[in-house]
């Protein structure tokens, strides 16, 4: 008798907490990192994904029913809202562009050096007054508000203040705020349909509706930049390890605001300056390792399960993970040794991923075959492990990324 889509959704939820929790599912589960393949899967425009949110949602259901993954992972861009507020943090293909869907980080210092005091004194305020109009040109304007503390003496006076908002240049940025809201808008609500309608197919969420960072990622990611960062942890020390301790409980209430939100405990942590050819082993244990750890351990305390995508190469870390409690974390592998971390780590946490994009982009269907059943056979064994990749699969080979995923539901039973 055919599998109803409750019964599916239940049968593949189990399959992912079982491997989770370091017990052995009915088989291995299938969780690929998507992010912008699903436009080159259904044959679309590089820009489609950004632009065209109907076109990006059926690309997105055609990946779940024709690859049949446990959990999988769907990102929405609303290009226009980028365009209206003029981002200079990202680089996304124009309307009518061609070439792939990807986006590209502009990595600058955002944050100046002498600027920690700032945001240290009143974080709104420095985000409201001086990141913000960086980040986004539509939103220059915002540099000429008065410090938001300063409306403590105004009261009722704030009405003759509101002058401040008469300008053509601050009425055109909160205008583009309303605007792209309205884009922004559009593309949550055909995503939204979209998992809907998933989950009634019978496939169940990937993530917690947030993505967090651990706070020395917030920093180096979005404020100071890899350099600024690197030169700080030399030159000011004492005030990068304050900011991450202000920016540490605003990361973990957003951590459990996004798992309550949806329903979903499992939240996603990329861990992006941590790796091995980023800082040494001893400024990994200062100011990389107890922020990681600190939020880990704390949406554990939950009831949440972190999901650790560990980027670059970690293979000089793999101890410092077996403090975690058993079969609590999920970890999604990059270029780490996953054979290794099996060793190490295979009766502390679950382990996903290490498949190369390249493999799957030009590698043959005997080598894509030979890889997956030797990933099952080793970090398969006895449980605790999800098929994923190592990495986005932008550029992959649709075919070969069809022939990975039949291969992990027929050749990764438990038997």
């Amino acid at each position: 008798m055919e599998k109803t889509a409750q019964e599916l959704y239940q049968e593949r939820l189990k399959r992912v907490e079982d491997a989770i929790q370091l017990k052995v599912p009915d088989r291995v589960p299938f969780m690929p990192h998507i992010n912008f393949f699903a436009a080159k899967y259904a044959g679309l425009d590089g820009d489609e994904a950004f632009y065209n949110p109907e076109k990006w949602t059926e690309a997105n259901k055609k990946i779940y029913l024709d690859l049949e993954p446990d959990l999988c992972y769907v990102h929405a861009f609303p290009g226009p809202s980028l365009d209206i507020l003029r981002c200079r943090q990202i680089k996304w293909p124009a309307p009518g562009g061609a070439g792939g869907p990807g986006l590209q980080y502009v990595e600058r210092e955002y944050m100046k050096p002498a600027e920690y005091n700032a945001f240290l004194r009143d974080p709104s305020d420095y985000l409201l007054r001086t990141y913000l109009p960086r980040v986004f040109g539509s939103l220059e304007a915002f540099e000429t508000l008065p410090p938001l503390a300063s409306l403590l003496l105004y009261g009722y006076r704030l009405a003759g203040l509101s002058r401040i908002f008469a300008s053509d240049e601050m009425f055109a940025a909160i205008e583009s705020l309303y605007k792209a809201g309205l884009e922004a808008k559009r593309f949550h609500v055909a995503h939204a349909a979209m998992e809907r309608e998933m989950m009634g197919l019978g496939f169940p969420r990937a993530y917690s509706a947030t993505t967090i960072f651990v706070p020395f990622d917030v920093i180096s990611d979005l404020f100071r930049g890899m350099r600024g960062t690197m030169l700080d942890m030399y030159r000011q020390p004492d005030k990068l390890q304050e900011l991450m301790e202000v920016i540490f409980p605003i990361v973990f209430e957003m951590g459990v605001s996004g798992a309550e939100k949806n329903g979903v405990p499992r939240v996603y942590i990329p861990l992006h300056r941590g790796a091995d050819g980023f800082m040494s082993l001893k400024q990994f244990e200062t100011f990389y390792w107890p922020g990681l750890k600190k939020l880990t351990m704390a949406l554990i305390e939950k009831g949440l399960t972190p999901c650790l995508f560990v980027e670059g190469d970690c293979g000089t870390r793999l101890e410092y993970f077996k403090e975690f409690p058993k079969g609590k974390v999920l970890a999604l592998l990059d270029s780490t040794d996953i054979f290794r971390a099996k060793e190490v780590l295979g009766d502390t946490m679950c382990l996903a991923g290490n498949m190369p994009p390249s493999l799957l982009s030009s590698g043959t269907a005997e080598q894509v075959t030979e890889y997956t059943k030797k990933l099952i056979d080793i970090v398969g064994k006895g449980g605790g492990f999800i098929m994923s990749s190592s990495t986005v699969l932008d550029d992959a080979n649709p075919s070969l990324v069809k022939l990975w995923a039949e291969l992990t539901h027929e050749y990764g039973v438990y038997r």
